[in-house]
């Protein structure tokens, strides 16, 4: 892989990871398209070093929002607190209990498999891209509540939705937890900001977990191998930097869309662009 290829990944990246479009699906896409293998550990890697870089522009973004709501009084501390906790561990138990039943009872013929092998699979991805552009069109309709607020009830089915989009590549977790708040009456901005709160919360784990496969897949390579594939470490910085820039520009793009009553318009390039990865794939 060149350098020219991760630059193009990391704009994808940084433009779709933070936009309610699945980022999974288009960089998926775009590797297909430049002959490159989606499941492979230095694609891995290379998501690993996007991923963060996307997550640190969330938190330059929203720092001074969460800092006057959420930080504004130890009540508002305490309750968005819970919140985030409870919807998180929601996601864990949705999520991994996904992947547990997917492995174990589908794949339960196939010991190797891990849940990674799914992201190559065209139509899979796009049948998520496709019911991601569903909700966010169906949520654009909720008349919105401006005072609308996050219970603990609303918090914990953000989570559990949050949940649905870890084994599934093309169901978008922005497009999904905003919908889904805006489906409950959570006022636009009050979603938005929690929606990427959780993303900061979760990114770590998934960071995380992504990178011991790395290092499994690494530890099995032969010496020529290892080689090549820590090669990519210097140009996947580089690609970390790019995306945490259009990252930035990519979340001014969301808020003013979501805030201009122009979010059905995402919904409606999601579904094109499910019949896109379906003719790719």
């Amino acid at each position: 892989m060149d350098l020219i290829q991760i630059l193009i990944l990391a704009a994808i990246q940084g433009v779709a990871e933070l936009l309610p479009v699945s980022s999974s699906a288009h960089v998926i896409t775009a590797e297909k398209l430049m002959g490159l293998d989606p499941t492979s550990p230095e694609m891995t890697l290379l998501l690993v070093m996007l991923h963060t870089g996307t997550m640190f522009s969330t938190i330059v973004y929203f720092w001074s929002a969460w800092r006057q709501s959420y930080f504004a009084s130890t009540a508002e501390l305490r309750d968005n607190a819970r919140n985030i906790v409870v919807a998180t561990a929601l996601t864990g138990v949705v999520g991994f209990g996904l992947m547990t039943v997917i492995k174990h009872v589908f794949m339960a013929h196939q010991p190797e498999f891990e849940i990674e092998h799914l992201f190559g699979n065209a139509r899979l991805v796009a049948c998520a891209l496709f019911a991601a552009g569903v909700l966010i069109i169906l949520s654009s309709r909720v008349k919105e509540n401006p005072a609308g607020r996050l219970t603990l009830r609303r918090a914990a089915i953000i989570g559990a939705v949050q949940g649905l989009c870890l084994p599934f590549r093309g169901f978008s977790r922005s497009g999904a937890t905003i919908s889904s708040g805006l489906s409950l009456g959570v006022a636009r901005r009050r979603a938005e900001e929690f929606s990427f709160a959780l993303a900061v919360v979760l990114t770590p784990a998934v960071i995380v977990r992504e990178a011991l496969r790395v290092y499994k897949a690494q530890a099995a390579m032969t010496a020529e191998h290892a080689s090549a594939f820590w090669q990519l470490a210097t140009p996947g910085l580089v690609g970390m930097m790019l995306s945490f820039v259009v990252g930035l520009l990519a979340l001014r793009w969301l808020s003013r869309w979501l805030e201009g009553d122009r979010w059905h318009l995402f919904g409606g390039y999601c579904m094109a662009a499910a019949l896109v990865v379906v003719w790719v794939g």
